[in-house]
């Protein structure tokens, strides 16, 4: 029979790691004993509900917030539920007995975690946290080994201990304590580690006692020389490891000295300038046969062969190399270097007899010196499991595939695949050419505020701040100071800034934070002057990251593969009517495709309802994401193109200080411009004369009081005008055919993100 439970400092852990990752606001107090003795219980701040044992704690620790730790469904959370019981039921039993092997769990986890991230989904959850816990400590006895007979067992165990702020430190042993969360709407529960005091012994079996105690006593003296057994094994492990460390880790080394060796590691503390003339990874060509050259990169990986040669894979931007170390010290420390690290290179430029894989495959480096200038810890993930293509992924469903979250998490890391590194280039590209084509034709780049005193439209998805004495709010768009500004005889300008947008919304194409391209000018006729300019724009966007940005293309396409974007120069333009029109008398064909390949009966539902709904879609109807998308296909289909303007829109689905279309008021001088079947920028001619806007802004029920100083810009004399506001990711997104807009924003922001 099992003995009974007791409450040991690893359950403490395990509480206070879900509080934390929670993000629970707790105090730490002494505790007193409990009537049900070593198990640990949980009490609702108002008293009434009380929980024992470790799982029902740590379940509802991990609902108390939304903060993903039971799964993001149903399956998710049963699987969690499966997982916890598994580790309660299974994995502490077995570690209960004086040095039970790992191997065991080891085994289990193993098969499970060939091709996961983690236990239960693409993010870390309270099955994690709680079997860390419980799977650390043996872990640590006999590392080296298990690390080479169960390396995905190990890489979850890193990548977890990370997510929790283990790996730098040892967590502390916690004595016995209670848990005690603050006050808040939702109430958390108190989480109560007890004391367990060992019972006095009765006189009936102090004889007992007595008879067994040399068995005891022998038991006792075996356990204790197999402990100091293991770890005096576990010591003369670290002692090689130690050992074996300070043999290839190298002198360190200054500016001031560093010539003196051949290799070493660098600190650069700016003692001097050197002089050295630097050459870039993808300027590595044949042409510089020959040449000695001074190269800083990362190492992307080693490959020892023998005791005096070793291969190191450099990597910098999007370019690759591989260099060749030969000579036992200077082999030795570059083949003991972390991935990711960072050196500085002397070496001579030389044609390899075979091609190499990397992307300067004509040469290769025949290394001179070498020093370590940023030595990399242990990675959070591989950076060949984020760099995978989803056509490997999709040959092999046993290869790991990092899961958003993981990745975003990590983002540093995972910034540094070829993919995000060409990502993040072609955004650099659109702003400039965004900003280059304006400049050129006139237009002045303005910075409007963004903390306002009132929403920016009038709207309620606002961030609300506190602001001295008051309160402000971050603005939605720079879109009434634009206006403004043109009111100033500034005849056209545009902003690069922030949008914040409180909307709590989770999709692929939706942030709280992006980045907007706006602009605004005065027209002389007709706003469709405007559309012009808005045409010609994308098109030079459009065509300078076609031509200048072929390697970034290309590194993004080998992970993501998508097809190049058609568009025409003029684009096509329809007007909402007819945009409806070909809605409803194409789009059901497009449906009913996807009808047929439904994978199960709520798609088939979802499906079938959106085809009805697409056969009668009224030409006054707003449009939605997934009309929008049918309507896309249909004009790929129709007209073979991919960017398209559609131009006036129904009033009812318009801001107030949009211009009525003169001819028909149901109608407005407004246009949405698309982008492979999705939305990507919005604007209209704006209201002008300060009479019609306050009567279009009080038929709408809009108070204008507290913009009014956007009101009395336009008494003075204004301009007629139009402009437009673009989501900067939402394009690079769709020009790249991505499939969510967090991949296309360095460091995103939506409803349950705000770090890192």
């Amino acid at each position: 029979m099992a003995p009974p439970p007791v409450v040991t400092s690893e359950m403490l852990q395990k509480v206070t790691a879900v509080i934390q990752r929670a993000g629970l606001d707790v105090d730490i107090s002494a505790v007193k004993e409990t009537v049900v003795g070593g198990v640990p219980v949980a009490e609702f701040a108002t008293g009434d509900v009380v929980l024992r044992h470790s799982v029902a704690i740590l379940r509802r620790l991990a609902q108390t917030r939304e903060c993903g730790l039971m799964g993001t469904s149903f399956l998710e959370e049963g699987q969690v539920d499966s997982w916890l019981q598994w580790t309660s039921l299974e994995v502490e039993h077995h570690f209960a007995l004086p040095g039970a092997p790992a191997d065991v769990i080891c085994d289990t986890l193993e098969k499970h975690l060939k091709s996961r991230t983690f236990l239960v989904g693409q993010r870390l959850t309270v099955a994690d946290i709680s079997l860390v816990m419980s799977l650390r400590t043996p872990v640590e006895k006999n590392f080296v080994e298990l690390q080479k007979t169960y390396p995905a067992t190990i890489r979850w165990l890193r990548t977890c201990t990370h997510h929790l702020g283990l790996a730098e430190s040892a967590v502390a042993k916690p004595t016995a304590q209670v848990v005690k969360p603050a006050p808040a709407k939702t109430p958390a529960p108190t989480v109560k580690e007890a004391k367990v005091e060992t019972p006095a012994k009765s006189a009936a079996t102090e004889e007992v006692a007595s008879s067994g105690g040399k068995k005891d006593e022998k038991k006792k003296a075996k356990e204790d020389a197999k402990r100091a057994k293991e770890e005096a094994k576990k010591q003369a492990e670290e002692d090689r490891k130690a050992a074996a460390d300070a043999k290839f880790r190298g002198p360190d080394v200054t500016l001031d000295n560093f010539e003196e060796h051949a290799f070493g590691n660098l600190m650069i503390q700016s003692q001097r300038k050197t002089g050295r003339k630097w050459t870039s990874v993808k300027l590595l060509t044949p042409a510089l046969k020959d040449q000695q050259v001074w190269v800083r990169a990362r190492v992307q990986g080693t490959r020892k062969q023998g005791g005096k040669l070793c291969f190191l894979t450099l990597r910098m931007e999007l370019a690759t190399v591989q260099a060749v170390v030969f000579g036992q010290e200077i082999a030795g420390f570059s083949g003991a270097l972390p991935d990711e690290s960072v050196v500085d290179i002397f070496g001579k430029v030389v044609a390899p007899e075979v091609a190499t894989s990397c992307s300067q495959s004509e040469v290769e480096i025949n290394v001179e010196k070498i020093f370590c200038i940023g030595r990399s810890k242990p990675l959070p993930l591989l950076l060949a499991d984020a760099s995978r293509s989803e056509a490997d992924l999709a040959k092999d469903p046993s290869l790991i595939r990092v899961g958003r979250d993981v990745r975003l998490d990590n983002r540093i890391i995972d910034l540094r695949t070829n993919s995000s590194q060409g990502i993040m280039r072609i955004q650099s590209g659109v702003c400039r050419l965004f900003r280059d084509f304006l400049t050129q034709r006139g237009f002045v780049e303005i910075h409007t505020p963004k903390m306002i005193a009132t929403a920016s439209e009038g709207g309620a998805d606002v961030f609300k701040l506190n602001y001295f004495d008051g309160h402000a709010f971050l603005a939605q768009s720079p879109q009434l100071y634009k206006q403004m500004a043109l009111m100033t005889d500034l005849p056209k300008v545009f902003e690069i800034g922030p949008v914040f947008r409180s909307e709590n919304s989770m999709t692929h194409r939706h942030m709280t934070e992006f980045t907007g391209l706006d602009l605004e000018m005065t027209f002389k006729d007709h706003y469709s002057e405007v559309l012009d300019v808005l045409d010609g724009l994308f098109n030079h966007i459009f065509e300078g990251l076609s031509t200048q940005f072929a390697a970034e293309r290309e590194a993004v396409r080998q992970q993501y593969p998508f097809e190049d974007l058609k568009w025409k120069y003029p684009c096509l333009k329809l007007k909402y009517p007819e945009a409806i029109k070909l809605l409803r008398e194409k789009g059901p064909a497009v449906v009913e495709e996807k009808l047929k390949t439904a994978a199960n009966d709520h798609e088939k539902k979802v499906f079938q309802a959106h085809l009805e709904s697409v056969k009668v879609h009224d030409d006054e109807e707003d449009i939605s994401t997934e009309d929008e998308k049918v309507l896309g296909a249909v004009i790929k289909q129709e007209f073979g193109e991919e960017f398209y303007i559609i131009d006036k829109f129904p009033k009812a689905v318009r801001p107030f200080y949009t211009m009525a279309d003169p001819q028909d008021d149901r109608w407005t001088n407004s246009y949405d411009l698309f982008l492979r079947g999705e939305e990507i920028t919005s604007g209209a001619q704006r209201i002008h004369e300060p009479q019609m806007l306050l009567d279009k802004a009080a038929s709408m029920g809009v108070d204008l009081k507290p913009i009014q100083p956007y009101v009395d810009s336009f008494k003075y004399g204004a301009y007629p005008h139009a402009g437009a506001g673009i989501g900067l990711e939402r394009v690079v997104m769709l020009f790249l055919n991505c499939s969510n807009i967090r991949m296309t924003s360095m460091f995103p922001r939506d409803p349950k993100r705000l770090t890192p």
